[in-house]
């Protein structure tokens, strides 16, 4: 068997924890937990996860542990203005009807860019011809700690 060390290109699987970091430097709230069971997988170097936990993960073998603090400017940065759009409500009806069901204040909503890549917007506000979008990164101005430990490591998926 190979030597399954995390490096450029390999597929990893992490189980983890991520919390925010509150302004007195403490662990905060529990973000997002993913077991062993449903552990997360990516691949090293595409660029599918902050640069700053592929560093920790780097030379690690499955089995080991790995704890990482992503400060905001490293991780989804400050919130802008520019993420803030009005759409038209046109773009959310569905068979020529507006979507009340799941075009509602507070819910966040999947969407294409012109590009065709996917975003996801949270609802600010609706008005009679335009649904306000934050397309800010739901995690933007926060300090972020991961604690975890790698699943496996493979040359592919």
């Amino acid at each position: 068997m190979k030597n399954r060390i995390i490096k450029e290109g390999v597929f990893v699987e992490i189980e983890y924890v991520l919390s925010e970091i509150n302004e007195g430097g403490e662990q905060g709230e529990v973000l997002e937990e993913c077991d062993a069971e449903n552990a997360f997988g990516f691949y090293i170097g595409k660029e599918e996860v902050l640069e700053a936990l592929e560093k920790e993960l780097m030379g690690k073998a499955p089995g080991e542990p790995f704890e990482v603090l992503v400060p905001c400017a490293e991780a989804y940065g400050a919130t802008t203005d520019d993420a803030i759009v009005m759409i038209p409500k046109a773009v959310f009806e569905l068979d020529g009807e507006f979507d009340h069901e799941h075009i509602i204040e507070g819910e966040a909503i999947a969407m294409n860019d012109e590009e065709g890549n996917e975003m996801v917007g949270v609802v600010v506000s609706i008005s009679e011809t335009e649904v306000e979008m934050d397309f800010n990164h739901p995690f933007a101005e926060l300090d972020l700690h991961f604690v975890g430990s790698i699943c496996d490591v493979r040359e592919e998926a």
